[in-house]
């Protein structure tokens, strides 16, 4: 399976970096993982939220079009579908099933993100109804993961 993250913001800090790194890093034998970063944009120099949204927008829509066509587009959302690290396996194991062998998550800025980011997605995915920074959503995501091939090929998961 091939995986990229599309994310909003870069990791400043060398603490989210270093997860990040690190679960990219067991992630190898099971899945390529790919990871790129669309620029924040700061709503004070653009008009606003919408306008700072419909720029990162922008920008993830141009990543998400150097992906396969057929990739399968997940978005991060605190409104979308909730699911148990066990479920998350099942559904990666059926989209694979279904074929897939691309798949693309999503995570906006911290003001949300565009329409046209919203419309393309396939399915919207949540941890919860807390709130998260995008930087600890990132991490989470790449641990989850990493959790759900390991609970797909019924190895164990080292705590």
């Amino acid at each position: 399976m091939r995986i990229t993250i599309v994310a909003v913001g870069k990791l400043k800090e060398r603490f989210w970096a270093e997860a990040c790194a690190e679960y990219l890093k067991r992630l190898q034998p099971y899945a390529r993982v790919a990871v790129r970063e669309v620029a924040d944009v700061d709503p004070g120099r653009v008009g606003g939220e919408r306008a700072a949204c419909d720029k990162e927008g922008a920008g993830v829509l141009a990543e998400l079009a150097r992906v396969a066509d057929r990739t399968h587009v997940v978005l991060l959302d605190i409104g979308g579908k909730e699911r148990s690290s066990v479920e998350f396996a099942h559904r990666l194991d059926a989209l694979a099933l279904q074929g897939t062998s691309d798949v693309a998550f999503v995570i906006g800025g911290s003001d949300g993100v565009s329409d046209a980011v919203r419309r393309c997605a396939d399915e919207t995915l949540s941890f919860g109804r807390i709130t998260l920074p995008h930087n600890l959503a990132r991490v989470v995501l790449l641990e989850q993961l990493y959790r759900a091939m390991k609970i797909s090929r019924g190895e164990p998961y080292h705590k």
